[in-house]
């Protein structure tokens, strides 16, 4: 006993001590600082609810300070904050330099300094932090060389970092090369921000390596020689800004980057002409390269990606243009100060208008306020004091900031976070949107209190923490971001009690640091076990049993290879209550990985329609394939006996059940026309830019997925063939596909086309205008539109047979939509149109009916009627290997 009491006592005894030992460090810490919170007062931060300070068993584990005033010095006594997993001091006034000992937090995983005046090196310990998933150091002082690790492994470095996501080092005064070593292909980054600092020598090619990069800037430095040839190996970038350089040589060939939509390489020194294959990247949306010496001409004749919207060329040698002749064009060319606008009046040949908006929130159906000084009438016309500042997004993907429509879904996805946090914000309102010479996109912002007409401490810490943590997530178009906030000057003083939205957001706000901590710790244990089982990863099916069926082991690109105990923890041991649709194939069940992010789990059953072959298809076909109009391949299981297939969850189920009425989606005439120019484009993507092409071989309703904003997802590629060089004209194959979508001419011949997948689509034309199944009461719908057509009237009199949700008013271009169809609907593939034709045949109609086609389909979210219950989009009861007679081979 006496020995048992000695024991507890010591361990009381250390961990007395151990506290007095973090309390003397934030004491240090507090004297290096002005301008404290007033709260900060006794012994005890953890029990005291310091603001900003938040802890695990009186363990500080994290210190969110962001914009509140401070200033001061960082000092070396936060190496006794052990447990500490999230610093965050952005936008405060601290100088001097960032003390070495950082490098001994082991725990620490997120380190935002953005926007202080740190000077002096990077520490080198830094590279020591195994787990740091976030690192950044911009809008700071900060100068010499980054660190990188010595030969012998004595002298830590950042290129250590291997689990890291976020490099942000951008606005700072670093110098010299960038280190080659810097980069390797175990690293997980997925940002380079290194803009606007002092950088010369030439671009590493070693940043190829890292194959998850979306965002690179290299911007506003004094880099050299030629952009590196193997840039065309990042075939998941979105951004690639590279200007006010000195580099040289030709723009490399980027064929490749099917993903990147957003190229800015302006006031450098690139020579030579475009390559004509830039244009046709499918989600390249701006090309900025003015101010070079870029020459010959600029012929957009052929083709450019449905997605662009911008190219920018002023100022440089080219010597002609010619303009596309595609009827309805919204690209913006503009060659102002090149010799093809020698004696030239046009519009590419004028100075471009302003692209600043005028944009800002209106009222929510109600009359403002006239409000006291410095308070602000909100959204929701209620006076108060809001927390302002700027959302800066680094690396937007849309060039024209005068179509207001893509602010409210901006505007949507703030108050959703909040709302999801339930932190104490009651409206949001966004205004005066701006690119800046960096080409970041400003935007002001204005964020209401809840149930008073002031914001406290908490609630700012908790706001601003939800900014710099990424736990806010904009639309996928506006990219990487940070909030520059504005000092808050209204906080109610002598009321120290919390109230209750205070508590709410505290308790939110350590969940919050709570999953962020999960999220780190799962990342380090993946790089872990990569790095230990090597051989495994690099050959993800080393256990797949290559059969005559399945034909062996399937080609990747980016599919993840999960495990079966990932995907059990993910759908909580496949819980009946995350299953959310079965069909011939098994059940799908919703998950939910370690970020956040919602996934649809497809688990195969013995005895499913679907085999070794159709897995290994889709896993092959999709994991290489990158549209917003085709659905997403996350990863696949292949393990004790499992064939599970994991995609991105699409929210609102199948085109199929919105036409039935069973998710309670609303789809009036607009909504049908922007949903059946998405599967064009998912389509035409598939026949026209994949490499190699690919037939689907099953498009039917219940192929097309409708996401939150009602834009179609083509999916299930079970049945999908590629087609290589030696079968341009056709595949000889078994006939597969579903009764009532499928080719009579593929029927009949058993050769497969392009054209047959041109025939299904045709059918699914027919069910958007009818809402009826293609063979419905013994009645086939090709047949049935044939026989009533009567061209020479209304509506080609087709009222009976056409969905009454679409009649009033009566629809424009309904007439040129059937004729549409039933071009693809012709039983001789030759006599049907391409899909790239199908395409501009819907703009057309789209712009007859008012619509704008390239406009972004915020204005198309759901709309529900019943209780939005239905079938997942992911059941697929219908994949159908004919063998018998077809009886609808003729009319």
């Amino acid at each position: 006993m006496e020995l048992y009491l000695l024991s507890t006592n010591g361990v009381a005894l250390a961990s007395k001590h151990r506290s007095m030992i973090i309390v003397a460090a934030l004491e240090n810490l507090k004297d290096a600082w002005t301008n404290i919170p007033p709260n900060w007062s006794g012994r005890d931060p953890c029990g005291s609810s310091w603001v900003g300070i938040q802890c695990n068993n009186s363990r500080i584990t994290s210190i969110i300070l962001p914009s509140m005033g401070l200033n001061g010095q960082l000092t070396g006594d936060i190496a006794q904050l052990s447990e500490l997993q999230i610093l965050y001091l952005v936008g405060c006034g601290f100088s001097g330099t960032i003390p070495d000992t950082i490098g001994s937090l082991q725990q620490l995983f997120a380190l935002d300094l953005n926007s202080n005046s740190f000077s002096e090196s990077i520490p080198p310990s830094i590279g020591n932090l195994s787990k740091l998933y976030v690192l950044d150091l911009s809008n700071n002082n900060l100068s010499r060389t980054i660190p990188v690790s010595s030969g012998s492994g004595t002298t830590p470095g950042l290129d250590m970092l291997v689990n890291t996501l976020h490099f942000h080092f951008g606005n700072n005064q670093l110098s010299g090369a960038i280190p080659s070593s810097l980069f390797s292909s175990s690293m997980a980054l997925i940002h380079v921000l290194f803009e606007n600092n002092q950088f010369n020598g030439s671009i590493p090619s070693t940043l190829a390596l890292v194959q998850m990069l979306e965002v690179v800037h290299l911007d506003g430095n004094s880099l050299t020689g030629s952009v590196p040839s193997q840039f065309n190996n990042l075939t998941r970038i979105n951004v690639l800004y590279l200007s006010n350089n000195q580099l040289s040589g030709p723009i490399p060939n980027l064929s490749t980057t099917k993903s990147l939509n957003y190229v800015v390489m302006e006031n450098t020194r690139l020579y030579g002409p475009l390559p004509g294959a830039l244009f046709n990247l499918p989600q390249l949306q701006t090309l900025s390269l003015s101010n070079n010496q870029l020459n010959g001409t600029l012929d957009v004749r052929s083709s450019y990606g449905n997605q662009l919207e911008l190219v920018d060329v002023q100022n440089n040698s080219i010597s002609d243009f010619i303009p596309t002749a595609r009827v309805g064009t919204t690209v913006d060319f503009i060659l102002v100060g090149n010799p093809a606008c020698v004696g030239r009046t046009n519009t590419y040949c004028a100075i471009p208008l302003s692209n600043s908006s005028s944009y800002s929130t209106p009222p929510n159906n109600c009359i403002p306020q006239m409000c006291s000084s410095n308070e602000v009438s909100s959204p929701n016309c209620i006076c108060a004091y809001p927390y302002t500042g700027t959302l800066i997004f680094r690396a937007p993907s849309f060039s024209n900031l005068r179509n207001h429509t893509i602010y409210k879904p901006l505007e949507e996805s703030l108050m959703t976070c909040f709302n999801n946090t339930e932190l104490p914000v009651d409206s949001v309102s966004i205004s005066n949107a701006s690119k800046n010479t960096d080409n970041y996109l400003l935007i002001s912002i204005e964020l209401f209190p809840f149930g008073q007409d002031h914001f406290d401490r908490t609630g700012i810490s908790g706001i601003a923490f939800v900014f710099n943590s990424k736990t806010f997530k904009p639309p996928s178009t506006y990219g990487t971001f940070y909030f520059q906030a504005n000092p808050y000057n209204y906080f109610a003083e002598g009321n120290n009690s919390l109230n209750r939205g205070v508590i709410t957001g505290a308790a939110v706000g350590g969940f919050v640091v709570l999953l962020l901590a999960l999220l780190a710790g799962f990342y380090a244990f993946r790089q872990k076990r990569r790095a230990e089982k090597a051989d495994r990863v690099n050959n993800p099916f080393a256990s797949w049993n290559p059969n005559t069926t399945s034909g062996g082991v399937p080609l990747l690109q980016v599919a993840k290879c999960f495990s079966y105990d990932d995907l059990k923890k993910y759908t909580n041991n496949f819980a009946e209550a995350n299953s959310i649709g079965s069909g011939g194939y098994g059940k799908v069940y919703r998950g939910t990985l370690p970020n956040g992010q919602l996934i649809a789990i497809k688990r195969s059953q013995r005895g499913s329609l679907q085999g070794g072959l159709e897995f290994k298809t889709e896993i092959e076909l999709l994991s290489r394939v990158h549209h917003k109009n085709v659905v997403g391949l996350t990863g696949f299981c292949f393990e004790r006996a499992e064939e599970m297939l994991v995609y991105e969850y699409v929210a609102n189920g199948t085109l199929h059940e919105s036409l039935s009425g069973k998710t309670g989606i609303r789809l009036d005439w607009m909504r049908r026309l922007r949903i059946a120019l998405g599967a064009a484009r998912g389509l035409q993507y598939l026949h026209e830019l994949a490499n190699p092409p690919i037939i689907h071989r099953d498009i039917k309703s219940s192929n097309i997925l409708l996401d939150e904003r009602l834009n179609a997802k083509v999916s299930d590629f079970g049945l999908s063939k590629p087609m290589g060089d030696a079968e341009k004209s056709h595949i000889s194959t078994q006939v597969k596909g579903t009764m009532g979508y499928m080719d009579p001419e593929y029927f009949m011949t058993q050769q497969l086309t392009e054209k047959s997948d041109v025939y299904s689509f045709g059918v699914v034309l027919l069910e958007l205008v009818t809402a009826r199944q293609p063979i419905e009461k013994g009645k086939y719908i090709v047949r049935e539109v044939r026989q009533r057509m009567k061209r020479d009237q209304v509506l080609y009199s087709l009222d009976e047979i056409l969905d009454p949700a679409i009649l009033a008013p009566t629809p424009k271009g309904l007439e040129q939509f059937v004729d549409l169809a039933m071009r693809c609907v012709e039983e001789e593939g030759a006599r049907r149109p391409a899909m790239g034709a199908v395409v501009k045949e819907i703009e057309n109609v789209m712009q007859i009916a008012g619509l704008n086609p390239n406009a972004d389909s915020t204005s198309t979210s759901a709309t529900h009627e019943g209780d939005g219950k239905g079938k997942h989009p992911y059941t697929d009861d219908s994949l159908f290997v004919y063998s018998g007679t077809f009886p609808l081979a003729s009319n």
